[in-house]
């Protein structure tokens, strides 16, 4: 915490103060700082992280989520151990203010405990009236890129495809983008079945990958 007091600045304020509700309170540090000190605070104890969540101020909220996702990122990181970083993210869920906060940890830290586990979890989120919980669950299924697994990510965006929050909707749209980088063939079913109904903006963000005479299908350049 005092790492992060000593970094204040009135320009990053100014630039933190733009991603947050205008009663959050918040320190002033800028992003890359906070991500260093986090990265070398990656070894803190959970009680510390905890600590960190706890705390009325965005940046310290943020930096305990870092500390999370490069807990999870460590090759070392055991099945236990993960499942212990997932139930603190879950736990703490109210926590969560911001986008990125999600976006930082949820893949990594939800998502790959959950590779080759019941999706149920993502099921009550996608199903919550907080648009930052269904943001975590349509953000968890990124971790499974690339494993088995995969097929639960498209089921919670078909689930979240007509989502008008743009807190969720882009995040249906940021899957599909990646998921069908593997898969082309299940984007092209997923948007035909859903992208009537999806936002513009989750349907630009899924076929921003695709060529060109398949992207027109579904926006015109």
């Amino acid at each position: 915490m005092s790492e992060l007091e000593a970094e204040r600045s009135d320009e990053a304020l100014a630039s933190v103060r733009k991603r947050i509700e205008p009663d959050e309170e918040a320190i002033g540090v800028r992003m890359g700082t906070l991500f260093a000190i986090a990265r070398r605070h990656t070894d803190m104890p959970l009680s510390e992280v905890e600590r960190l969540l706890d705390h009325p101020a965005y940046e310290p909220r943020l930096a305990a989520f870092c500390v999370l996702d490069f807990k999870a990122r460590r090759k070392r990181t055991g099945d236990h151990e993960r499942g212990t970083l997932a139930r603190t993210y879950l736990g703490h869920h109210d926590r969560v203010t911001t986008w990125d906060m999600v976006d930082r940890a949820a893949p990594r830290v939800v998502g790959l405990w959950l590779l080759g586990r019941d999706k149920q979890i993502l099921r009550d989120l996608a199903a919550s009236s907080d648009p930052l919980r269904r943001r975590t669950a349509m953000t968890a299924p990124l971790g499974f890129l690339g494993a088995d697994d995969v097929e639960a990510g498209w089921e919670l965006a078909a689930l979240l495809a007509t989502d008008r929050d743009p807190l969720v909707h882009k995040p249906v749209g940021i899957f599909a983008k990646h998921a069908g980088e593997r898969d082309r063939d299940r984007l092209v079913a997923f948007l035909e079945q859903h992208a009537d109904e999806m936002p513009r903006v989750a349907v630009r963000l899924a076929v921003d990958k695709l060529p060109a005479e398949l992207r027109s299908r579904w926006v015109r350049a």
